[in-house]
Protein backbone atom coordinates (compact mmCIF):
# COMPACT_ATOMS: atom_id res chain seq x y z
CA UNK A 1 0.00 0.00 0.00
CA UNK A 2 1.42 3.31 -0.89
CA UNK A 3 1.21 6.27 1.18
CA UNK A 4 -0.32 9.34 0.21
CA UNK A 5 1.73 11.32 -2.25
CA UNK A 6 3.04 14.95 -2.24
CA UNK A 7 5.29 16.65 -4.73
CA UNK A 8 8.34 14.39 -4.41
CA UNK A 9 9.97 16.50 -7.19
CA UNK A 10 11.65 18.75 -4.44
CA UNK A 11 12.69 16.08 -2.27
CA UNK A 12 16.65 15.63 -2.42
CA UNK A 13 17.86 14.23 1.05
CA UNK A 14 16.26 11.32 2.59
CA UNK A 15 17.10 11.49 6.70
CA UNK A 16 16.29 8.11 8.50
CA UNK A 17 15.54 7.27 11.70
CA UNK A 18 17.56 3.40 12.58
CA UNK A 19 15.88 1.54 15.23
CA UNK A 20 12.44 0.38 13.50
CA UNK A 21 13.36 1.39 10.85
CA UNK A 22 16.08 0.92 8.93
CA UNK A 23 17.29 -1.59 11.53
CA UNK A 24 15.27 -4.52 13.59
CA UNK A 25 14.14 -3.63 16.98
CA UNK A 26 15.46 -6.87 18.34
CA UNK A 27 18.96 -6.37 16.83
CA UNK A 28 19.31 -2.96 19.09
CA UNK A 29 17.23 -4.24 22.41
CA UNK A 30 18.69 -7.81 22.10
CA UNK A 31 22.09 -7.55 20.76
CA UNK A 32 23.62 -4.33 20.61
CA UNK A 33 22.35 -3.05 24.10
CA UNK A 34 23.26 -6.43 26.13
CA UNK A 35 26.57 -6.24 24.37
CA UNK A 36 27.29 -2.91 25.72
CA UNK A 37 26.12 -3.86 29.80
CA UNK A 38 28.29 -7.31 29.97
CA UNK A 39 31.09 -5.51 28.06
CA UNK A 40 30.82 -2.30 30.23
CA UNK A 41 32.84 -2.64 33.72
CA UNK A 42 35.66 -4.29 31.87
CA UNK A 43 35.66 -2.11 28.60
CA UNK A 44 36.24 0.64 30.96
CA UNK A 45 38.98 -1.13 33.22
CA UNK A 46 41.12 -1.10 30.89
CA UNK A 47 40.37 2.09 29.12
CA UNK A 48 39.91 4.39 31.85
CA UNK A 49 43.11 5.95 31.88
CA UNK A 50 42.80 6.73 28.07
CA UNK A 51 42.03 10.81 27.44
CA UNK A 52 38.31 10.31 25.32
CA UNK A 53 37.33 7.76 28.10
CA UNK A 54 37.75 10.15 30.94
CA UNK A 55 36.35 12.83 29.19
CA UNK A 56 33.08 10.93 29.07
CA UNK A 57 33.75 9.70 32.98
CA UNK A 58 32.95 13.58 33.54
CA UNK A 59 30.34 13.87 31.08
CA UNK A 60 28.18 11.58 32.78
CA UNK A 61 29.01 12.99 36.30
CA UNK A 62 27.76 16.09 34.89
CA UNK A 63 25.06 14.35 33.72
CA UNK A 64 24.31 12.36 37.15
CA UNK A 65 24.03 16.10 38.89
CA UNK A 66 21.98 17.14 36.16
CA UNK A 67 19.61 14.00 37.46
CA UNK A 68 20.17 14.17 41.13
CA UNK A 69 18.89 17.95 40.96
CA UNK A 70 16.02 16.96 38.90
CA UNK A 71 15.06 14.30 41.80
CA UNK A 72 15.47 11.00 39.56
CA UNK A 73 17.58 9.58 42.49
CA UNK A 74 20.69 7.96 40.40
CA UNK A 75 23.15 5.28 41.69
CA UNK A 76 25.37 6.46 44.37
CA UNK A 77 28.53 8.38 43.00
CA UNK A 78 31.85 9.08 44.35
CA UNK A 79 35.24 10.37 43.45
CA UNK A 80 37.50 9.43 46.19
CA UNK A 81 39.42 7.00 44.67
CA UNK A 82 40.17 5.96 41.01
CA UNK A 83 38.55 2.39 41.84
CA UNK A 84 35.33 4.30 43.04
CA UNK A 85 35.21 6.46 40.14
CA UNK A 86 35.24 3.45 38.11
CA UNK A 87 32.63 1.80 39.75
CA UNK A 88 30.32 5.00 39.98
CA UNK A 89 30.80 5.68 36.36
CA UNK A 90 29.76 1.60 35.49
CA UNK A 91 26.72 1.86 37.94
CA UNK A 92 25.23 5.24 36.25
CA UNK A 93 25.76 4.24 32.89
CA UNK A 94 23.94 1.03 33.62
CA UNK A 95 21.20 2.72 35.92
CA UNK A 96 20.75 5.00 32.65
CA UNK A 97 20.53 1.81 29.99
CA UNK A 98 17.70 0.16 32.08
CA UNK A 99 16.04 4.02 31.83
CA UNK A 100 16.91 3.52 27.91
CA UNK A 101 18.48 6.90 28.18
CA UNK A 102 19.29 8.48 24.85
CA UNK A 103 22.22 10.87 26.94
CA UNK A 104 24.97 11.71 24.84
CA UNK A 105 27.71 10.74 26.84
CA UNK A 106 26.08 6.88 27.51
CA UNK A 107 25.44 7.09 23.89
CA UNK A 108 29.13 7.74 23.34
CA UNK A 109 30.12 5.18 25.55
CA UNK A 110 28.00 2.44 24.13
CA UNK A 111 29.81 3.58 20.93
CA UNK A 112 33.24 2.87 21.99
CA UNK A 113 32.36 -0.42 23.47
CA UNK A 114 30.77 -1.68 19.98
CA UNK A 115 33.62 -0.58 17.89
CA UNK A 116 35.72 -3.06 19.54
CA UNK A 117 33.54 -5.29 19.21
CA UNK A 118 32.86 -4.76 15.44
CA UNK A 119 36.76 -4.71 14.91
CA UNK A 120 36.82 -8.13 16.75
CA UNK A 121 34.27 -9.13 14.49
CA UNK A 122 31.75 -10.47 17.86
CA UNK A 123 29.12 -7.73 16.30
CA UNK A 124 28.04 -7.17 12.93
CA UNK A 125 25.19 -4.24 11.18
CA UNK A 126 21.38 -5.58 10.85
CA UNK A 127 19.24 -3.77 8.28
CA UNK A 128 15.91 -4.92 6.99
CA UNK A 129 16.30 -6.68 3.09
CA UNK A 130 14.95 -3.85 1.52
CA UNK A 131 17.10 -0.89 2.88
CA UNK A 132 20.38 -1.50 0.43
CA UNK A 133 17.52 -1.75 -2.61
CA UNK A 134 16.24 1.30 -1.61
CA UNK A 135 19.92 3.13 -0.85
CA UNK A 136 20.68 2.27 -3.96
CA UNK A 137 17.78 3.36 -6.12
CA UNK A 138 17.79 6.68 -4.14
CA UNK A 139 21.56 7.27 -5.14
CA UNK A 140 20.35 6.87 -8.39
CA UNK A 141 17.93 9.22 -8.60
CA UNK A 142 20.58 11.66 -7.05
CA UNK A 143 19.05 12.05 -3.84
CA UNK A 144 21.23 12.54 -0.76
CA UNK A 145 20.63 9.87 2.34
CA UNK A 146 21.39 10.92 5.82
CA UNK A 147 21.22 9.27 9.36
CA UNK A 148 19.58 10.54 12.40
CA UNK A 149 19.40 8.83 15.55
CA UNK A 150 20.08 8.99 19.37
CA UNK A 151 23.03 6.57 18.94
CA UNK A 152 26.27 7.97 18.33
CA UNK A 153 27.50 8.60 15.26
CA UNK A 154 30.37 6.32 15.49
CA UNK A 155 27.83 3.42 16.33
CA UNK A 156 25.55 4.39 13.23
CA UNK A 157 29.05 4.11 10.99
CA UNK A 158 30.10 0.89 12.14
CA UNK A 159 26.51 -0.83 12.06
CA UNK A 160 26.20 0.52 8.69
CA UNK A 161 29.83 -0.39 7.85
CA UNK A 162 29.32 -4.12 8.62
CA UNK A 163 25.91 -5.65 6.72
CA UNK A 164 25.44 -8.84 5.36
CA UNK A 165 24.80 -6.73 2.43
CA UNK A 166 28.58 -4.90 2.34
CA UNK A 167 29.59 -1.63 3.44
CA UNK A 168 26.69 1.03 3.51
CA UNK A 169 28.33 3.95 4.41
CA UNK A 170 29.38 4.78 0.54
CA UNK A 171 25.41 5.52 -0.16
CA UNK A 172 25.56 7.91 3.16
CA UNK A 173 26.34 11.56 2.84
CA UNK A 174 25.78 12.80 6.88
CA UNK A 175 25.18 11.27 10.16
CA UNK A 176 23.57 13.32 13.19
CA UNK A 177 22.95 11.89 16.83
CA UNK A 178 22.09 14.32 19.50
CA UNK A 179 24.95 16.57 19.47
CA UNK A 180 22.73 18.42 17.18
CA UNK A 181 19.48 17.76 19.43
CA UNK A 182 16.73 15.79 20.94
CA UNK A 183 14.89 13.70 18.15
CA UNK A 184 11.67 14.95 19.36
CA UNK A 185 12.91 19.12 19.43
CA UNK A 186 11.87 20.73 15.66
CA UNK A 187 14.69 22.40 15.96
CA UNK A 188 16.98 19.50 15.78
CA UNK A 189 15.53 18.94 12.39
CA UNK A 190 16.02 22.53 11.36
CA UNK A 191 19.78 22.48 12.76
CA UNK A 192 20.06 19.10 10.17
CA UNK A 193 18.74 21.27 7.15
CA UNK A 194 20.97 24.24 7.94
CA UNK A 195 24.15 22.12 8.15
CA UNK A 196 23.78 19.95 5.12
CA UNK A 197 22.66 23.47 3.06
CA UNK A 198 18.84 22.35 1.82
CA UNK A 199 15.40 23.80 2.54
CA UNK A 200 13.61 21.67 5.30
CA UNK A 201 11.40 21.32 2.55
CA UNK A 202 13.17 19.56 0.00
CA UNK A 203 14.08 16.76 3.32
CA UNK A 204 11.92 13.44 3.82
CA UNK A 205 12.13 11.98 6.86
CA UNK A 206 10.91 8.87 7.96
CA UNK A 207 10.89 7.41 11.40
CA UNK A 208 9.09 4.92 13.64
CA UNK A 209 8.18 7.20 16.15
CA UNK A 210 5.67 9.27 16.36
CA UNK A 211 6.66 12.54 17.80
CA UNK A 212 9.86 12.11 15.78
CA UNK A 213 7.63 12.43 12.87
CA UNK A 214 5.48 15.52 14.52
CA UNK A 215 9.32 17.51 15.00
CA UNK A 216 10.38 17.53 11.71
CA UNK A 217 6.65 18.18 10.55
CA UNK A 218 6.65 21.14 12.65
CA UNK A 219 10.31 22.16 11.21
CA UNK A 220 8.97 21.75 7.65
CA UNK A 221 9.98 19.03 6.80
CA UNK A 222 7.99 16.22 5.07
CA UNK A 223 7.67 13.12 7.20
CA UNK A 224 6.39 9.59 7.28
CA UNK A 225 6.08 7.01 10.15
CA UNK A 226 7.42 3.84 9.18
CA UNK A 227 5.52 0.69 10.50
CA UNK A 228 7.74 -2.52 9.96
CA UNK A 229 4.84 -4.50 11.90
CA UNK A 230 1.90 -2.42 10.83
CA UNK A 231 -1.87 -3.81 10.66
CA UNK A 232 -5.10 -1.85 8.70
CA UNK A 233 -5.46 0.42 11.75
CA UNK A 234 -2.11 1.56 11.27
CA UNK A 235 -2.54 2.72 7.31
CA UNK A 236 -6.31 3.70 8.63
CA UNK A 237 -5.31 6.48 10.98
CA UNK A 238 -4.81 10.30 8.79
CA UNK A 239 -0.70 9.72 8.79
CA UNK A 240 1.38 9.58 6.21
CA UNK A 241 2.39 5.93 7.08
CA UNK A 242 4.19 3.24 4.97
CA UNK A 243 5.74 -0.29 6.16
CA UNK A 244 8.76 -0.76 3.64
CA UNK A 245 11.71 1.20 1.93
CA UNK A 246 9.99 0.19 -1.42
CA UNK A 247 7.09 2.52 -0.57
CA UNK A 248 9.44 5.21 -0.66
CA UNK A 249 10.40 7.42 -3.77
CA UNK A 250 9.96 3.85 -5.95
CA UNK A 251 10.23 5.86 -9.38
Amino acid sequence: MAPPQADDSQIRVILLDIEGTTTPVDFVYKTLFPYASRRLESFLREHFGEAEIQSLHVDLRLQHRRDETDGLQPSAWSEETDELQLHSSVAYAKWLMARDSKCTPLKMLQGKIWQQAYAEGALHGEVYADVPRAFARWKRQGREICIYSSGSVLAQQLLFRTTAAGDLTRYISFFFDTHIGAKTESDSYRRIAESIQRSPNQVLFVSDAIKEVEAARLASMRALLCKREADAADFASNKETIQEFDQILPG
